[in-house]
């Protein structure tokens, strides 16, 4: 899915992340709030954050001019040029919560094109495209995977490329690896490199990457391939990829995907992503972290790419990965980790 050539950034948005706006259950609306080149936010629909700001729940020096409102209805009186609804929470068990309804039907009724992360698609229910075609506006289900003409195996076209592509890893879930992506990405744009970046998550599309794919929603034969076509489709415009990674090869839950990531995106170099304080898997208590080491041994020897550096949420000088590591919220940390990348791929 490529958001960019179907809005025209910044796009004025409403982020709907009620209940969950800052904490990890948000992270897609916290993510887009933060980071994105895309939708740019001017008001937070949460009712447990009401009356606060952007600075005040996420701790983002300079967003203090974004409020955090209870209802779509108040957002639209402080942000009546609002032209999107980001739903930015995806509610276990996947259903849509009937107390969002209105909310989203206020933001329709207004004008605003709905870009949902949800695990249902408002696209194939008539109630929602009835009212998005009455309204004239488009309906985005950002998790809906490609059509079954469009799946493939993936047949390794990825090694044709000029381009020089950058996958980031990590030892677990949720330790970085898309922060890490887009900070690349942004340190990248500010050396002067054509760089686009590849998503395989909903918060990455949402964010403004170049292409992207759900690869949960995927699959599991036609994972790599997709990969592999997003991959593809952006070195065609940009001369580095950064490509988003998912959960880790020593994941007994989820390697799967992780080794489908590796191998569609054949990289020329890897970011490891990794939470030097972390020592059991997040919602997985029974499964251990391991080492760092030990995961860049699985990703080297399961493809031609070398582990170029370590993207720590640590102190860089606290631990010897054997390698250049840098962390991406200190002064400097993404353009260290660009330089490892560079001198790693000659590029």
């Amino acid at each position: 899915m490529d958001l960019r050539s179907a809005f025209d950034p910044p796009v004025p948005t409403i982020v709907l992340a009620e209940g969950e706006f800052g904490r990890p259950g948000g992270k897609t609306a916290n993510g887009v709030v933060s980071h994105s080149e895309l939708f740019e936010a001017r008001a937070v629909v949460d009712s447990t954050h009401a009356g606060r700001d952007v600075d005040e729940v996420l701790d983002h020096p300079g967003r203090s001019d974004v409020p955090v409102v209870a209802s779509v209805e108040e957002a639209l009186t402080v942000a009546p040029e609002a032209e999107a609804l980001v739903v930015g929470v995806a509610p276990a068990g996947g259903e849509l919560p009937e107390e969002w309804k209105a909310d989203i039907r206020d933001a329709i009724r207004a004008g605003c094109d709905v870009v949902s992360g949800l695990h249902v698609f408002l696209g194939e229910q008539d109630e929602w495209r009835g009212l998005a075609d009455e309204a004239g506006v488009r309906l985005f289900d950002v998790r809906k995977p490609p059509a079954e003409d469009e799946l493939r195996v993936g047949d390794g076209r990825v090694d044709d490329l000029d381009a020089t592509v950058v996958l980031t890893l990590g030892t677990d879930c949720a330790v970085g690896k898309r922060t890490t992506t887009f900070e690349l990405y942004r340190a990248a744009r500010e050396a002067g490199l054509d760089a686009g970046w590849v998503a395989t998550g909903q918060t990455g599309i949402m964010v403004g990457a170049h292409r992207g794919v759900v690869v949960d929603r995927v699959p599991a034969d036609f994972t790599a391939g997709a990969v592999e076509d997003s991959v593809c489709g952006v070195a065609e415009d940009h001369d580095i990829v950064f490509v988003e990674g998912q959960a880790a090869l020593s994941h007994r839950a989820y390697s799967g995907v992780t080794l489908s990531l590796l191998h569609g995106a054949w990289p020329d170099a890897v970011v490891l992503a990794h939470d030097p304080d972390r020592e059991r898997r997040t919602h997985f208590e029974r499964f251990s972290v391991g080492l760092p080491e030990a995961e860049i041994d699985l990703i080297e020897s399961l493809s031609d790419a070398e582990v170029a550096a370590v993207s720590t949420w640590g102190d860089p000088a606290d631990d010897d990965f054997g390698r250049p590591a840098a962390n991406v919220y200190h002064e400097g940390g993404p353009a260290r980790l660009l330089d490892a990348v560079r001198e790693a791929t000659d590029s």
